[in-house]
């Protein structure tokens, strides 16, 4: 699964943070796992375990409800009267077991907190195979969890698609069974397809019904066995593009009409796919992949693994010429990657419980980059893993953090996994690894794990193994420091003497912390590269401390390359040296350093002002992404003087006296043969520059949006244009968004226009937009969209509103997420009285199982609230120096 897409500076400077049921039983490992494993914990009795399903559902999306009939075939493991499997909101006409002599009926409890069904035979079950037989019922929600219904405009015609969302805990929400990653068992599909319309499964087709009026019963091709939160059912009136590649066919569904719109994704798809054949060493194992576009969004994801039925919103897969940026075209690209390796790492090989859910996550993250560096180089993707690293990093150095593998028990934990630490730090420690072992190396132990354990689950220790065997280098110590323990490594950098053309340093490993800097230091084994100027040097940081020989005598960068999970302060003469050599340094190490340094400093390890003198070194002609980690700098320093104009105006003249040279050389208009990243580029800067009010800019967008101007009605600035003149809308203007928003008859532009009608500076506006989401005009997915918009500008508003109006909004967000989109719209706060009130909130609604991303939350602007106390008036200092 694909978390949130990708965000622009513009947002990241306003953007937002991000379900209660039974406890976790403990079962023996497998007899075949070294006594060393960690117990694969499970939420139901194992005295049973499925072997097959096949399901046959008939949806009534009018009335979004279905009905649906499940034969389940099973092996009873030791006798029982008694079966338990998952299920939630599902009503049961009849359970019984379909052998002769056998009790013909069970009858039937639920437990709706545990999310179970107990069916109850009037006599024990002997052990052994038999067939469960339930006819059952269930209905059809309108958020993004279990079967689902997404609701769009043709034209003058409202139409209604059909979407299944089981990760992680909801394909109990579609068919009662055993809902856990480590229950693989093959799956037969079958659905009542209206007339007109076409159903889409992990499979293709293997045989199709007509009926008299014109709908069709079709049966799919039995999936090979699989976890059941893979299943997948997309059914609506649908286009389909197709090509061959890597030995599948390969298709692209979206609502009618829209088809060329995925012809990006299936060109992309269809180099991404042989790309990971010969990679992985196995080649995909389906007939065919589809990806299917849904219209709306949701809160949480973007995309969804599914085998062989790659679930992704709209906005995330289609390409439209009239609105789509380069960033939207590249992260297309960069989810499909993401998605497509979850086939293997996932899909084939899937994790035996949620503990591990990094070994999907984190891995197809790392996956994504690294195709996109293979294939699209231009793109420069290397340099953008530093953003991963810091978004982990600023969840990771705060004391409510948690290990990479967690202790999942409940339902709600499983939900709130999905995070910044299991994906971005997942990430970041492949990125480490897989350089401290050897690209080789590391290649070969990802093939050995992908052959010996496909169509199988895993722990984590069973990737290191294979990564160790293939390598021959023991990794598995280093990645147990990284992954079982939460925070992060801080290293100290003393010396820098140069004798005989060689540096000296002395290197320290403690803790980076923001909100614990007094607290039990952890101890990790750090692999360090270090380079003066000469050949790079690697070393292991063990035991706390090392000595090192760089060669060369110039500019000392350590974490050179950027590849290591830590921060690295260096000595104030280093640093002196790297401020002033900035210029000499890569771009990756360049943005490595803006963001190290600029963490330390708001964290109190040393001077908020370092980084703003990096950012005051950079060259006029420094690679892009130097100057978006510099935007991305000056926004929330932006933000930090919220409510002081003065100073807000004095960033903003430094902002337009940096980034409006770097706009100019670019210009407002797209080049003969520019690079794609300089169209990336000229957004964002555009985006930057409106939101810290520049006049030039808000001038120009509010004058093309006046004169209806072609660049904000289609074209790469029309998003970002319509954000600036919304975020400085005044009534009129707003209410003309509005109109342009309930007229839009392309759902992935009304959205869009929804969303941006909550981005409003002025909090009339805000207030405005927050009762507008409470009604049915802008449609069930958009109305969360807006509230959260709000929260990025008003994030005191937005939650006070949300919990006014609980549960009206709870009903616009997912169950299992509705504890995380709460919290979430408070964790940009920067009023200390937040922190009541949320504390308030979560005693009051929450369990201790639920209320971790309320805790989060509070920690997140417990520290804000510091940092601007404590670390605004170096800042402050740095900018009144300059302020002729």
């Amino acid at each position: 699964m694909r978390l949130l897409p990708i965000v622009s500076a513009l947002a990241l400077a306003t953007a937002i943070a991000l379900p209660v049921y039974a406890t976790a039983q403990t079962v023996a490992p497998a007899a075949e796992r070294s006594d060393s494993r960690p117990e694969i914990p499970t939420q139901l009795p194992r005295t049973a375990r499925p072997l097959h399903y096949a399901i046959n559902v008939v949806p009534d999306a009018a009335n979004l409800r279905f009905t649906a009939t499940a034969r389940i075939d099973i092996e009873i493991l030791q006798p029982t009267d008694t079966i338990t499997v998952n299920a939630v909101n599902l009503t049961f006409n009849s359970v019984r077991i379909d052998a002769l002599g056998r009790p013909p009926s069970a009858t039937v409890t639920t437990d709706e907190a545990a999310q179970t069904a107990t069916f109850r035979f009037p006599q024990a079950l002997p052990a052994g195979r038999h067939r469960l037989a339930i006819d059952y019922a269930g209905r059809i929600e309108t958020q993004a969890a279990g079967l689902f219904a997404l609701d769009y405009q043709d034209g003058e015609t409202q139409k209604r698609a059909l979407f299944t969302q089981f990760e992680a805990p909801d394909a109990r929400r579609f068919f009662p069974g055993w809902d856990e990653p480590n229950f693989r068992t093959p799956y037969d599909l079958t659905v009542t397809v209206p007339a007109g319309q076409t159903a889409v499964s992990n499979m293709p087709e293997a045989r199709r019904q007509a009926r008299p009026d014109g709908s069709a019963v079709v049966t799919f091709q039995t999936t090979p066995a699989m976890s059941s939160y893979l299943l997948f059912l997309g059914m609506g009136e649908f286009d389909r593009i197709t090509t061959q590649a890597g030995g599948a066919e390969i298709g692209i569904v979206t609502r009618r009409g829209a088809g060329e719109q995925g012809r990006w994704a299936l060109e992309s798809a269809a180099r991404i796919l042989p790309w990971y054949n010969d990679y992985f060493g196995t080649p995909y194992p389906l007939p065919k992949l589809d990806n299917i576009a849904g219209p709306g969004t949701s809160q949480f994801f973007s995309a969804m693994e599914n085998w062989g039925a790659i679930f992704s919103f709209e906005n995330i897969l289609l390409v439209d010429p009239a609105i789509t940026t380069e960033s939207r075209r590249q992260a297309i690209f960069e989810v499909a990657a993401h998605e497509m390796a979850h086939q293997w790492f996932g899909d084939l090989v899937t994790m035996a419980w949620w503990d591990d859910l990094w070994l999907n996550e984190g891995f197809a993250s790392w996956m994504a980059t690294k195709a996109t560096a293979a294939l699209h180089p231009e793109w420069e993707p290397l340099l953008g893993r530093i953003d991963g690293r810091e978004s982990a990093i600023q969840l990771d150095s705060l004391r409510t953090t948690h290990p990479v593998v967690q202790h999942i028990t409940t339902v709600e934990q499983m939900s709130q996994a999905f995070d910044a630490i299991t994906y971005q730090k997942g990430e970041a420690v492949i990125t480490m690894l897989e350089d401290y072992v050897g690209d080789e190396g590391w290649r070969n132990g990802v093939r050995a794990y992908v052959a010996q354990h496909r169509l199988g689950n895993t722990q984590s220790d069973d990737l290191w193994e294979a990564i160790e065997r293939a390598a021959n280098r023991p990794v598995t110590a280093i990645a147990h420091d990284f992954i079982m323990q939460p925070g992060v490594p801080l290293i100290r950098v003393e010396g820098g003497q140069c004798t005989g053309g060689r540096t000296q340093l002395a290197l320290t490993q403690g803790q980076f912390s923001r909100d614990n800097r007094e607290g039990q230091s952890l101890r990790w084994r750090v692999p360090v590269i270090a380079a003066a100027g000469g050949e790079e040097l690697r070393t292991l940081v063990e035991g706390g401390s090392a000595n090192a020989t760089v060669p060369g005598c110039g500019p000392l960068v350590v974490n050179y390359g950027q590849a290591g999970y830590y921060r690295t302060l260096y000595s104030a003469d280093l640093l002196g040296r790297l401020v002033r050599d900035f210029r000499q340094l890569r771009p990756i190490d360049q943005i490595g350093l803006l963001a190290d340094n600029w963490g330390l400093g708001l964290a109190g390890y040393q001077s908020a002002s370092v980084a703003l003198d990096m950012a005051d070194a950079a060259a006029p002609d420094a690679n892009g992404r130097v100057w978006l980690r510099v935007a991305g700098i000056l926004a929330s320093i932006d933000g930090m003087y919220e409510g002081d104009a003065a100073h807000q105006a004095l960033v903003s003249r430094y902002a337009t006296a940096r980034l409006g040279p770097v706009l100019e050389r670019l210009g407002w208009s797209a080049r003969p043969n520019e690079s794609a990243n300089d169209a990336v580029l000229r957004d964002e800067l555009i985006g930057t520059l409106g939101l810290l009010r520049d006049p030039e800019v808000v001038s120009e967008a509010n004058r093309r949006f006046a004169a209806n101007d072609s660049s904000v009605t289609a074209g790469p600035l029309r998003q970002t244009l319509l954000s600036i003149v919304a975020y400085n809308a005044d009534a009129a203007t707003w209410d003309r968004l509005r109109v342009m928003a309930r007229d839009e008859r392309n759902p992935l532009v009304k959205g869009q226009l929804y969303q941006l009608l909550g981005g409003a500076q002025d909090e009339a506006l805000a207030r405005r937009a927050l009762e507008l989401a409470l009604t049915e005009e802008p449609g069930a997915t958009n109305a969360s969209q807006i509230i959260s918009s709000v929260a990025t500008v008003h994030p005191d508003l937005a939650f006070d509103f949300a919990l006014a109006n609980r549960e009206r909004v709870e009903t616009l967000v997912d169950a299992s997420s509705r504890s995380r989109y709460l919290a979430g719209l408070a964790s940009r706060s920067a009023d200390p009285a937040m922190v009541q009130k949320l504390g308030a909130y979560a005693d009051q609604h929450l369990t201790p199982q639920s209320r971790a991303p309320a805790d989060r939350a509070i920690a997140s602007i417990q520290d804000r609230v510091r940092v601007r106390r404590e670390r605004l008036p170096d800042i402050t200092r740095w900018f009144e120096a300059r302020r002729g």
